[in-house]
């Protein structure tokens, strides 16, 4: 596999470079959940996972609520895709309301049932997004100081961290936020995960600034397929993401046309991933919000199949 996600000319099957980006290697990709609060959400996202499982992931993540407030429900789902799946799932983690001794309990019980793979956040103030954070006076500080965290108790543990294209919202500019990701691979972890963005170019222009500051980490792009515009618009752009209008206007008029904002959203991160594709990308983190349709048909356009269409065909 080419370091992740750093655009580069890349090899044909037969070892000669096609057109400058990857015509037949399969892109490696990751989906991300979250855990369910009811017994039809429950059912819901077992469906998502079982139709996703055969295209091979890389990994599976699991969110975490702010506050903490899906620490148990979190837990139950990593357990159960580790028993029930051949999965390897990633456990969020977040700093907000909970001390070090809390956080390393966590730690502790994740690495017990199996769990190599955690994704470190600072996490959102317990407030909500726009909110003055504050870390808990016991706590880990910062996500670089839970990265650090993880890594002493368990050096076996990998740790993914977040990244900003559009740079974090709370961030003075764009140098001060590729200091935190560099205090958070100094710290240990060996892959960020962007925020979600729409504009491929905001994408390398970031990673020109990481690559430029000596960050070698694969940079993965996070994707998401907007389900709903208006309800995915809001959530992103609270995160700091920013809606071309060029997007929206592909949503107009959609709002009661539930099967063609389908189409369209599918067919809009479709094309981002291929873009991303042609320019070397081969790496992508889909944000599924527990709905398999979409991430499943933009895998395939990826060239990505099942394992159980490999074995048939």
């Amino acid at each position: 596999m080419t370091d992740l996600t750093t655009p580069a000319r890349a090899e044909g099957q037969d070892g000669h470079l096609q057109n400058g980006h990857l015509s037949s290697k399969r892109p490696a990709i990751s989906f991300e959940f979250f855990p369910p609060k009811t017994e039809e959400m429950e059912r819901n996202l077992w469906e998502t996972i079982n139709r996703l499982a055969p295209l091979d992931p890389k990994f599976v993540s699991v969110t975490y609520g702010a506050g903490g407030s899906t620490r148990e429900r979190t837990h139950s789902t990593i357990t159960r895709i580790l028993r029930e799946t051949a999965l390897l799932p990633a456990a969020h983690l977040t700093c907000v309301g909970a001390s070090r001794g809390e956080i390393d309990e966590i730690v502790d019980r994740y690495h017990e049932v199996g769990v190599r793979h955690i994704v470190g956040l600072r996490g959102d103030p317990a407030g909500g997004i726009g909110t003055p954070y504050s870390s808990h006076p016991d706590g880990y500080q910062s996500s670089a100081d839970l990265v650090a965290g993880i890594k002493k108790r368990h050096s076996d543990i990998e740790v993914s961290v977040s990244a900003y294209p559009e740079k974090h919202p709370e961030a003075r500019d764009f140098d001060a936020d590729i200091d935190t990701l560099k205090a958070k691979v100094d710290a240990g972890a060996t892959r960020a995960i962007t925020q979600v963005f729409f504009d491929n170019d905001l994408y390398f222009r970031y990673l020109d600034r990481v690559r430029a500051r000596g960050i070698d980490i694969p940079i993965v792009p996070g994707i998401m397929p907007m389900h709903n515009f208006k309800q995915a618009r809001n959530f992103v752009t609270r995160a700091g993401t920013s809606v071309p209008d060029w997007l929206a206007e592909k949503f107009d008029g959609l709002d009661d046309d539930a099967e063609t904002r389908k189409l369209v959203a599918a067919t809009i991160a479709a094309g981002q991933v291929q873009k991303l594709a042609k320019r070397g990308v081969d790496t992508f983190h889909f944000y599924t919000m527990n709905r398999a349709d979409l991430v499943f048909a933009i895998s395939h356009l990826l060239g990505i199949r099942a394992k159980s269409a490999q074995k048939a065909a």
